[in-house]
């Protein structure tokens, strides 16, 4: 069994300006474990939205566990707020805005799991 607890988790600022703790990452944890996906813990100041990008060969599921924004996925847009996972195809380019008065807090699963290779900033359609 491998528990980790997100109060331990070191934050810091992502390629797409993001605030992120991977709390879960095969790469990075001691051991190997059979799991394909990663999972981050993600927050969004008021008021900020994150740089456009997309993942060349992984899917990413965002949920949103509070606060309120505006996902973009290549041309379509949808309103986020807690409870609500969205799902992102691998290749399509995203970027999420805070549009509520307080942070934006989200998980980010990523399958296959996350790596700075397959991450691309882009242009917004």
């Amino acid at each position: 069994m491998l528990v980790k607890d997100i109060r331990d988790c070191s934050y810091f600022t992502a390629k797409d300006d993001s605030i992120l703790c991977e709390l879960l990452h095969p790469l990075r944890e001691e051991g190997e474990i059979a799991l394909r996906c990663s999972i981050a813990h993600a927050r969004l100041p008021r008021g900020m939205s994150t740089l456009p990008h997309k993942l060349q060969e992984s899917a990413e599921v965002y949920y949103i566990l509070e606060g309120e924004g505006v996902l973009h996925v290549d041309r379509e847009s949808t309103e986020v707020k807690p409870g609500r996972a969205v799902y992102v195809p691998p290749g399509a380019v995203q970027h999420l805005e805070n549009t509520g008065d307080g942070e934006l807090s989200f998980l980010c699963i990523v399958d296959p799991m996350w790596t700075a290779e397959q991450d691309r900033e882009t242009e917004i359609y």
